[in-house]
């Protein structure tokens, strides 16, 4: 059987955009994008879909229970200037 090549896909934010969640249970969140990652097609939001992440201690940090972002599917976000023109009709056909 041949081998599949998980080719990195194309994703249509990039890191630093705004965003807008536009389903799930985060709907109608907006942040920016922390992290892109188009193999999984993925997205890391600020402070959207917040996990609690335990952290064991270093020598320079404490250790216990840390909220950390989780990524979400790339399908779910908007970039929120688009976002906008659609709530407010600008939006192209």
């Amino acid at each position: 059987m041949a081998k599949r090549r998980n080719s990195p896909r194309k994703v249509h934010v990039r890191r630093g955009d705004e965003v807008v969640v536009i389903a799930g249970e985060e709907r109608g969140k907006r942040g920016k994008i922390l992290a892109v990652y188009p193999e999984r097609q993925r997205v890391l939001i600020e402070g959207v879909n917040l996990v609690k992440k335990a952290l064991r201690p270093t020598g320079t940090q404490a250790g216990g229970l840390v909220d950390r972002e989780a990524p979400v599917h790339a399908s779910n976000v908007m970039k929120a200037s688009e976002w906008e023109a659609r709530r407010t009709g600008q939006g192209q056909k």
